[in-house]
């Protein structure tokens, strides 16, 4: 597999469109400022559609799941902790 030819900073502001659309197809372009890699850009990686339910019965929500938090607990999540 070749190179990725780089492309300059300013090149790639100008041709943002034309380089995300080659990144989607599966090309990496590299782009570089000043003749240096700087930043990568490659196609993201599938995603798995949800399906409802997946992880039934894999979880156990307690009891007290909506009860109020004890004092300290809620100080220290609203930063009041000392």
């Amino acid at each position: 597999m070749p190179l990725p030819k780089p492309v300059n900073i300013a090149d790639a502001k100008a041709r943002l469109p034309e380089l995300v659309q080659r990144a989607a197809a599966g090309e990496e372009v590299i782009i570089t400022r000043n003749g240096k890699p700087q930043a990568r850009l490659v196609p993201l990686s599938p995603t798995r559609p949800r399906v409802p339910g997946r992880g039934a019965g894999q979880w156990e929500i307690v009891g007290d799941f909506n009860e109020a938090l004890p004092d300290e607990l809620l100080a220290a999540f609203e930063g009041r902790a000392e």
